[in-house]
């Protein structure tokens, strides 16, 4: 069994939770119409523009928007100015994600979810070792760093080196979500990897600050 279900012993109760979150946030996400969504691209790069790495670092990952996720094209054109390079997750074997470089134009094939991700030989796949940056997708957070996503557990389990890393390490994980998302806790799991960071379209939030500020 894959621990990433959510079906581990004694955990039935949490994941109900966790699944009920997913609908909720789920709705509420695709409620949003184009005008909101171009107005929150905006906000959210004026938030990650408050992170000095979005700024210096050269190899930054993040996502292909799909199902109502925040849009990242205005980060990704600021990247581009500044000659950053952008990555974007693929699919590989045992839930690992590899990350390909994203060139404007490029070709790109759905994955078995029918996301599109760069047509790249896997010879020019890097590891998520090799990122300075993810920037996360997300259903809901709160602001010790738990993140929420769809419930596939590939970017945990593609993290999982961080788990009981001394944060914050490389590669720097920051959460992607529209201020709405914020929930006061988010239900967990033994193989949740927490966020250093979220960016929303209000603010920057520095989750290991205020994690050791309530230990």
């Amino acid at each position: 069994m894959n621990p990433c279900n959510g079906f581990a012993n004694g955990s039935l109760q949490v994941n109900d939770s966790r699944a009920l979150l997913r609908a909720r946030m789920s709705v509420r996400r695709n409620e949003l119409d184009a005008r909101q969504r171009v107005s929150a691209a905006a906000g959210l790069l004026h938030s990650l523009e408050a992170l000095p790495e979005f700024l210096t670092d050269t190899h930054v990952a993040g996502y292909w928007t799909v199902r109502g996720e925040l849009p990242l094209n205005l980060a990704v054109a600021s990247l581009h100015r500044r000659d950053q390079r952008y990555f974007l997750p693929v699919l590989g074997e045992a839930r690992q994600l590899g990350f390909a470089e994203y060139v404007q134009g490029g070709p790109l094939t759905s994955n078995r979810f029918g996301i599109p991700e760069p047509e790249v030989p896997a010879t020019e796949l890097r590891h998520a070792q090799d990122m300075d940056v993810i920037l996360l997708p997300l259903l809901a957070f709160d602001r010790a760093g738990h993140r929420l996503g769809t419930g596939g557990g590939w970017y945990d389990s593609s993290l999982a080196f961080l788990r009981d890393a001394t944060r914050p390490a490389v590669p720097l994980l920051v959460g992607i979500g529209y201020a709405f998302q914020e929930v006061t806790a988010i239900p967990t799991e033994p193989w949740d990897v927490p966020l250093d960071y979220i960016a929303t379209d209000e603010e920057l939030i520095a989750c290991v600050a205020t994690t050791a500020a309530s230990e």
